[in-house]
């Protein structure tokens, strides 16, 4: 057995039926492990594609995405989604080809200490010298990356250790780490939503309504409780919660459940937050929790070690309080509910005509995924499109995976249509995977909201030094609709309101990879007060 099969092997035995990945030197002998294993390899444009696959694939399944990519060049390529799927809580495993470890210091091709730049963004970072090391490593790394805190986490394999051949015993799972909450935690956070006159309930992108499934509606249910999932990196901002932000003063109690209290919480700091409001943290991991004391202080009533899936479960394992609070949950989800709009601007296309347009397609559909990148014309869609699942560029902030997202989405939930929105500016950075879709054969529409520009940095510009001091920031009208075409997939291009259903329609019953690209007014994004 070589070192690629125990990999392979390993993986299989593990769930793993499909890796993102694109070839290299350093990993031909683990493609060629897959072929017996039956697993898939889908074949990417770009080692980063390959990562922001694997992390739609673990958000929508559940399961462990892997991405599997070349040594040094192909390494650095796949580095920046790290960052994305750590801050989106997804567990992914991204296997790097290395350098033979018995030449390590003689200057190797492409020898690299990818650890050391890999270990900052992720969750734990594994270079396995000897078959015995590849296998507890491998195991190792899947039990961190799926359990406590999600994300991801990453196995360089030296070519030798690769090509070794070996007799030994596959090694069982490593037991998943114990995160369950003490029973003395849970009885002090029972007491404290029964004595709460306005408690909330917060969750982080682990737990967001698309993973979490029925957790957190139960959870609501039970305990007459507002619960928020916040996964944008606008926080309390955010266009998609409308305006509870204007009634988050009042709450006396919040309850994070696996949520960071950082950037996107205002720090948990007056005036949005009461001075008063007593917290509670529930998280796996140390770094969390020690965020939140440093930046409640005193008002951080209690900090729990444990998994806040096992706190749900404990806390829903409770006898049920009698009913109360009704007033203060409406409110809340009246709030939330809230979206943001704008008048129609006569024959132009503006963000919210077209995302209202893209909403109807998706209402008509039988099961649907909605992917929204970031930047101007994304936060649009985040506030204005909702499928039966979501996924979107996450609290890291970064822009560019949507495309990537959606083709993963779509072999994750085959049944549903899965429909990806973002900006011209954000298609470009992965424009090449329409191509891997084409040969694929995996459908899925995505729809460009093109203003020729990158709307953020623009709007910024103007706002901070003028309008007569725009640099950097315009883009073309270039025709993406046939670049698509030219790759092998449906394209549309749609400048006039009155054929905007009609191109919508078309691409979502192509049954092929669809670019619909929208000239539409560049406008800044909603102001997440729910006008």
């Amino acid at each position: 057995m070589r070192g690629a099969d125990l990999l392979v092997e390993l993986l299989a035995r593990n769930g793993v039926r499909r890796i993102y990945s694109l070839s290299g030197n350093q990993i031909m002998p683990i493609y060629d492990a897959c072929i017996d294993a039956d697993i898939e390899i889908v074949h990417t444009r770009h080692e980063a594609a390959a990562v922001f696959m694997a992390e739609s694939w673990a958000q929508l399944t559940g399961e462990i995405g892997v991405a599997l990519v070349t040594a040094a060049p192909g390494f650095g390529n796949a580095v920046g989604p790290l960052f994305s799927a750590r801050s989106s809580e997804s567990p992914v495993l991204l296997i790097s080809g290395d350098a033979p470890n018995g030449l390590d210091g003689r200057g190797a091709f492409q020898e690299l200490d990818q650890t050391s730049i890999s270990t900052t963004l992720v969750k734990a970072a594994f270079r396995p010298v000897t078959l015995e090391n590849l296998a507890r490593d491998t195991l190792q790394a899947i039990s961190i990356a799926t359990t406590g805190r999600p994300g991801p986490v990453h196995l360089a394999i030296p070519f030798d250790v690769v090509q070794q051949r070996g007799d030994m015993a596959l090694p069982e799972g490593s037991p998943p780490s114990s995160f369950e909450p003490r029973a003395q935690d849970v009885a002090a956070i029972l007491k404290g939503l029964a004595t709460a006159a306005r408690p909330l309930i917060l969750t982080g992108p682990a737990l967001n309504s698309t993973r979490a499934g029925g957790l957190l509606d139960a959870l609501a249910e039970a305990f007459t409780v507002p619960v928020l999932d916040l996964e944008s990196p606008r926080g309390l901002k955010d266009p998609s919660i409308g305006t509870v932000s204007r009634l988050l003063p009042e709450a006396d109690l919040v309850l994070c459940l696996g949520k960071t209290v950082d950037f996107t919480l205002a720090f948990g700091a007056a005036p949005d937050w009461s001075s008063d409001c007593s917290w509670v943290v529930v998280d796996a991991e140390e770094h969390a929790r020690e965020l939140a004391a440093r930046n409640l202080g005193t008002r951080l009533a209690q900090s729990v070690a444990a998994s806040p899936r096992s706190l749900i479960r404990a806390l829903l394992e409770a006898p049920a309080p009698e009913p109360r609070r009704a007033d203060w949950r409406v409110r809340i989800v009246a709030a939330a509910a809230k979206r943001p709009h704008e008048v129609p601007a006569g024959k132009e296309i503006t963000s919210a005509t077209l995302c209202t347009a893209v909403q109807r397609q998706v209402e008509a559909t039988e099961t649907s995924v909605v992917i929204c990148d970031g930047g101007e014309f994304g936060q649009w869609a985040q506030a204005l499109v909702r499928g039966d699942a979501r996924v979107i560029n996450g609290p890291s902030g970064a822009i560019g995976g949507a495309l990537c997202y959606a083709l993963a989405a779509k072999q994750a939930r085959p049944e549903a249509s899965v429909v990806a929105l973002m900006g011209d500016g954000t298609v470009g950075f992965h424009f090449a995977e329409f191509e891997t879709a084409a040969r694929t054969g995996v459908a899925f529409v995505v729809v460009i909201g093109n203003d020729e520009r990158w709307n953020a940095e623009h709007l910024i510009q103007i706002r901070e030094y003028g309008p007569d001091r725009t640099v950097g920031c315009t883009l073309s009208g270039a025709r993406y609709d046939l670049a698509a075409e030219a790759l092998g997939c449906h394209g549309a291009y749609v400048t006039d309101p009155d054929e905007l259903d009609d191109a919508l329609a078309q691409a979502f019953q192509s049954g092929r990879p669809a670019c619909v690209n929208v000239a539409i007014k560049g406008l800044p994004a909603p102001a997440g007060e729910g006008h």
